[in-house]
């Protein structure tokens, strides 16, 4: 079977009255929605209150949005401070533009100032949310199928996306159609292979101690340094590269490094943080068979860490 283009949408929004509602917007809070029923019941397995995780994934996704439009106008002002800006579209959401890194560092503001308040390990709330960030962006990047951007160069691929320009009844300003390579399903793609791929580490190697959000970031920045280089919408560059490749790069080395400190520390000090309230566990593998056998403290694998 010979595969055809992939179609874009020429409806991005249902209007009911007064009310219009944003395809964008409803892929966003899909994800956000899914995120926080499989992050409350990973927090749950760690000993954590699903309240606390409301709480936590609520301020995070207030954060997250404005770190993320944010982080968005400044690498993209173009369109908001240039000669035929437009100051006010900075308010429009809906109409595309939050970039993930902004939000992944507004959230991570927000959990960690949450973690602080309801007494709990940041940590191990990283560690729990961080599988779970990778569906929601998979999620989200259906929106952009919806606007019809962040596609890639033109190509003959029997998976090309055809842009159309047509979108709810008008054109859409500045677009040429064509048949162009869809980095938002490269994207969304290496969103979903990278979950298996990071759960299926972070219980080969039996990770945490924020071990497991620091390897989520460097699955993600490196399909994403891959990605954004093929995206061929207006953006900062820095040298002959875009912004956000930029900072995938310097994302995907921190998180290495990180990755290799955090593994070095544990060792060092023979657990790292697992639960909510901070403590950590000894793999089964470390605890000596004679405290096993009986049955002292240490056999459960379980001590105090002072590290949030």
């Amino acid at each position: 079977m010979i595969l055809a283009d992939i179609p874009s949408p020429t409806v991005s929004a249902l209007h009911l009255g007064p009310l219009t509602i944003h395809f964008y917007a409803l892929c966003i809070l899909a994800g956000i929605g899914i995120a926080l029923w499989w992050a409350t019941r990973r927090w749950e397995a760690r000993g954590g209150a699903a309240e606390d995780m409301f709480d936590i994934v609520f301020a995070a996704v207030v954060a997250g949005i404005v770190g993320a439009r944010i982080w968005h106008v400044l690498s993209s002002p173009e369109p908001y401070f240039g000669p035929d800006g437009d100051l006010l579209s900075v308010l429009r959401i809906w109409e595309g533009g939050l970039a993930i890194y902004g939000a992944v560092a507004g959230g991570a503001l927000a959990v960690w100032f949450m973690a602080r308040r309801k007494g709990v390990s940041f940590a191990a709330l990283a560690d729990t949310i961080a599988p779970t960030l990778m569906v929601a962006q998979a999620i989200g990047r259906l929106g952009n199928w919806f606007n019809q951007e962040l596609f890639g160069p033109p190509t003959t691929l029997p998976w090309g996306l055809d842009i159309s320009c047509l979108q709810n009844g008008g054109t859409i300003p500045g677009c040429e159609p064509g048949t162009y390579h869809p980095t938002f399903l490269y994207e969304l793609l290496w969103n979903l292979v990278g979950v298996l791929v990071l759960l299926a580490l972070a219980r080969r190697f039996d990770l945490g101690g924020g071990r497991v959000f620091w390897l989520y970031a460097a699955i993600y920045s490196a399909g994403r340094a891959w990605v954004d280089a093929m995206r061929t919408e207006p953006v900062m560059m820095i040298g002959p590269l875009r912004i956000h490749t930029v900072l995938a790069i310097l994302v995907l080395v921190l998180a290495i490094v990180m990755l290799v400190v955090l593994t070095r520390r544990r060792r060092r000090r023979g657990g790292e943080v697992r639960a909510a309230d901070g403590s950590w566990t000894l793999p089964a593998a470390d605890v000596p068979a004679a405290a096993r056998a009986a049955g002292s403290p240490s056999a459960h694998g379980r001590r105090r860490s002072r590290e949030e």
